[in-house]
């Protein structure tokens, strides 16, 4: 008998009454795929698994584990990507949920029984709280980008400093989304080193966008400059070109951070300095959904919404409940209520407080000052002091391998040979769960104390 052949067949294994219980696709696949791994190591002259059967049956139950699952958030980022960005408001969360499970008004007027439009719940809060003639929302703010490039500068030429023909987060390049929106990209200036006046002296007939990009994620120092936004769009006027401004995070309003000597380009500010249209996420500074906003002169707003490409990106019904929901908190005066405003802004000594509870439920558990960081792009190379609760183990990988396998999943970092958790993502009510799932961590571990 060779050994290949004493693998099971795959029908044989469906018969198993542990297996025949589970719902057919799932248990085909689970067999399928744990057959071929046991093929493949018997080739590579390994042995055949111990428990074929057992190893199906696990599968299983990881094919039907589900996949988007709640976590703490211990790291100190505060819109972590991977983590999906901004924890939403209970007033976003609940308009969700109200419109979730039944029929809605996305695109009718219940005064009159027309059709209305989709945006008319976020572009009013949109144009108020900006000073934007006019706005929309697409499903991120690449995507808008993306559509105000294709909308504005298809067939013409955008001109970019070479300093921000950034790449950010999934391979999003500035220069591989204006060739893909159909524009040629004029580049200017040098890495490290730009004036409005390299704009001007690039500019021709052809020209139908002056682009300023946020350097999300990294920050140039030293021998450096910047295009003056004031300078680049009194040349945008003076030529009839418009400036579009990828502001990236987001930041509407005051600053959470504000006074602490960081700083953060708004929204606002941008506008009324003059840019035609500034995109920016709703998931970054805003605390909002996933979502990418479009906000400045109504004609390139338009432009934007008429483009065909706008249908493809626009947002569905449970985005847009959660955005409108957000942006009544900031028009109602309520953005610092936000999440992640309130994470940000924390002091030192709620942080410290939180950090000293923490510890004090964890043997071996002590506080030291720490760097927390905003993360999504915003603030790059800047960090905001914390208070750290620092575990010390043989092995802190083991153990924060094990908090993200808990029941209550939670995610920290590991750091200086220690496993360090950061209360400055925890939100109010996640202080006690933490502390029992690190207590359950600990127990179920030998990670060497």
């Amino acid at each position: 008998m060779t050994p290949r052949s004493r693998l099971p067949a795959i029908h044989a294994l469906l018969t198993d009454p542990r297996l025949v219980e589970v719902p057919r696709p799932i248990a085909l696949r689970a067999a399928r795929e744990v057959v071929a791994e046991a093929r493949a190591a018997m080739v590579a002259g390994d042995a055949l698994p111990d428990d074929l059967l057992g190893a199906v049956l696990d599968r299983v139950v990881a094919l039907r584990e589900v996949t988007l699952r709640p976590v703490i958030n211990a790291t100190g980022v505060v819109l972590h990507t991977n983590l999906g960005r901004a924890p939403m408001a209970p007033e976003a969360v609940a308009a969700v949920s109200a419109v979730a499970g039944v029929y809605s008004t996305v695109e009718m007027r219940l005064g009159d029984g027309q059709r209305g439009g989709r945006l008319a719940g976020v572009a009013e809060p949109l144009r108020a709280l900006t000073g934007a003639e006019d706005a929309i929302a697409v499903n991120n703010n690449a995507a808008a980008v993306f559509l105000a490039v294709t909308a504005l500068g298809r067939g013409r030429s955008v001109v970019v400093s070479r300093g921000e023909l950034v790449e950010i987060g999934g391979s999003f390049r500035v220069p591989d989304v204006i060739s893909a929106g159909g524009a040629r990209l004029v580049e200017v200036g040098t890495t490290n080193r730009t004036r409005v006046g390299d704009y001007a002296a690039a500019m021709d007939a052809d020209t139908a966008v002056l682009l300023r990009v946020h350097p999300s994620n990294f920050k140039v120092l030293g021998f450096t400059e910047r295009p003056d936004r004031a300078g680049l769009v009194a040349l945008g006027e003076a030529q009839g070109v418009p400036v579009v401004e990828d502001l990236g995070s987001g930041l509407i309003g005051p600053s959470p951070i504000e006074g602490r000597g960081l700083e953060e380009e708004s929204v606002d500010a941008a506008l009324a300095a003059g840019v035609g249209l500034v995109c920016f996420s709703g998931d970054k500074l805003l605390g909002g959904p996933q979502a990418g906003l479009l906000v400045g002169r109504k004609d390139l707003v338009q432009a934007c919404r008429n483009h065909p490409l706008y249908r493809a990106l626009r947002l569905g019904k449970l985005a847009l409940a959660a955005l409108e929901a957000t942006l009544r908190l900031y028009a109602d005066g309520r953005g610092g209520e936000v999440p992640v405003h309130a994470m940000l802004s924390r002091s030192r000594k709620s942080l410290r407080g939180a950090a000293n509870r923490i510890a004090a439920g964890i043997d071996g558990a002590h506080v030291e000052t720490g760097q927390s960081v905003s993360g999504g792009g915003a603030l790059p190379g800047e960090g905001l002091e914390t208070a750290l609760v620092v575990v010390t183990v043989a092995q802190p990988d083991a153990l924060a391998a094990a908090l993200r396998a808990g029941d209550c999943p939670v995610v920290a970092r590991v750091a200086g040979g220690a496993l360090v958790l950061d209360p400055r993502t925890l939100l109010p009510e996640q202080e006690a769960p933490l502390i029992a799932a690190l207590r359950a961590a600990l127990a179920a571990v030998d990670v060497g104390r």
